[in-house]
């Protein structure tokens, strides 16, 4: 659940026209809306000047957590940009009863729950241009997301207050998917792991590429099936297999080749704080490295996905 709301537009909409109004929250409308959306979340409401949004429902994905606070960062992003602009931001994980057939313009609420009601009460509490979250959202989102510690929010109606952190930046997404798989013991997945040894054992003796697709539901195990062919890639005595891996995101822009470029920055070393020019030297080192024919390295080099900036 995201909650986020304009700072000080009461203060600033008692002298100004209507029209002057309008014009200062038609952009803030619809750019929050379009963010929320480009993450896959569902706008429930809007209440004056504040935007209720839901992720999980009507859809649910395994990322739901991660999906509200990049959205929450990019919105925060865009006002710290306007200076005219200010906006509060909660997000809050848990469980709520949902109501697919509502009709949010008819004034239905898709959703209700406890949940609603504190990410209400974090963005209440938070800073201008901040973004608060509440104690599962920081556990299901720490892999991949950079927070500081907040004093606990006292909120009216709430036994004990509520655990808050700031959410600053999210990171590099490369190698946190598989290591934090690697807490518990594999079961019940041998069958699968087979194949997967077996395309490897394929590649080394008959050198050939194998395409290997996992399909599943959120949950079942995907990522830890690919880590531990990983792990026997690691544990190789020959050293022979480097391992690379990228992710296309299932949302935002230009992400088709999102995966083929995260490898590529992989192998030249390039960071997510690299500029344009700083990536190009070291994709051009990379190649150099590998293709020893001048005229083959540069044509590699040419061709090769171009490092860009990752979306929030």
């Amino acid at each position: 659940m995201l909650f986020a709301d304009l700072v000080g537009s009461t203060s600033k909409a008692e002298g100004m026209d209507p029209e002057d109004v309008r014009a200062m929250q038609e952009p803030y409308w619809q750019h929050v809306r379009s963010e929320l959306e480009r993450h896959g979340g569902t706008v429930e409401k809007f209440i004056g000047d504040a935007v209720v949004a839901l992720f999980g429902a009507p859809t649910a994905h395994e990322d739901d957590p991660e999906r509200a606070v990049r959205a929450g960062l990019a919105i925060r992003d865009w006002a710290r940009e306007h200076e005219a602009i200010d906006v509060r931001i909660g997000v809050t994980t848990g469980e709520a009863l949902v109501r697919l057939g509502a009709q949010p313009l008819a004034g239905e609420g898709m959703a209700s729950g406890d949940v609603v009601n504190t990410a209400s009460r974090l963005q209440a509490a938070a800073p201008a241009n901040v973004v608060l979250v509440d104690e599962t959202t920081r556990r299901a989102t720490r892999a991949t997301i950079d927070f500081a510690d907040r004093e606990p929010v006292s909120a009216k109606g709430k036994a004990e207050p509520i655990s808050a952190w700031e959410a600053l930046e999210a990171r590099s997404r490369f190698g946190v998917d598989l290591f934090q798989h690697a807490r518990t013991p594999l079961v019940g997945r041998q069958l699968e792991l087979d194949v997967l040894n077996g395309a490897l054992r394929r590649v080394h003796e008959e050198r050939s590429p194998q395409l290997v697709t996992l399909v599943g539901v959120p949950g079942i195990g995907k990522s830890r099936l690919v880590y531990e062919l990983m792990q026997a890639i690691v544990d190789d005595p020959t050293g022979i297999v480097t391992w690379r891996q990228g992710r296309s995101l299932p949302y935002g822009d230009g992400v088709s080749f999102w995966a083929l470029a995260e490898i590529v920055k992989a192998q030249a070393g390039v960071l997510e704080n690299d500029g344009a020019e700083q990536a190009q030297r070291k994709l051009a080192r990379a190649v150099q490295a590998l293709i020893d024919d001048d005229a083959e390295a540069a044509w590699v080099e040419r061709h090769a996905p171009r490092p860009v900036a990752r979306p929030r």
